[in-house]
């Protein structure tokens, strides 16, 4: 009797869940709409263009990302190795596979980078020992 009370608590947890998520799933579209049309008015955003791609790439829309994040590439290259990878992703979708080969190699320059810069926040030694040999 215990079991059965706990996996009908269970089930009502997770329709709750569910609804929940359904709910913010709808807000979240209708939030990805209004960027858009706000990019079509000429409101160009940084913070925007990232969500904008990383909405349609997390939906496997990656005609779309990769609209997207050509407008954010044409605002800035200072962003993390992970969009990078989106946007090769992206654009090898659509055909362009030049540009999604850049793109990659960008990628793995920046995720070596990123990855190196990691390892020395971690290991203290490892950054005093480089900032000695650079004085």
């Amino acid at each position: 009797m215990v079991s059965v009370f706990s996996f009908n608590c269970f089930a009502q947890m997770t329709k709750v869940s569910l609804t929940e998520d359904t709910q913010i799933k709808y807000v979240y579209v209708d939030v990805i709409k209004t960027y858009e049309r706000m990019a079509e008015k000429g409101f160009k955003s940084i913070d925007m263009f990232k969500k904008m791609g990383d909405s349609y790439y997390s939906n496997f829309e990656l005609d779309k990302a990769a609209k997207w994040y050509g407008e954010l590439f044409d605002m800035t290259s200072d962003l993390e190795p992970e969009y990078y990878y989106r946007y090769a992703q992206s654009l090898e979708s659509v055909g362009q596979i030049d540009k999604a080969n850049e793109t990659l190699e960008i990628f793995n320059q920046k995720s070596e980078n990123f990855f190196q810069k990691q390892r020395q926040n971690d290991n203290p030694k490892i950054l005093l020992k480089n900032n000695h040999h650079e004085k």
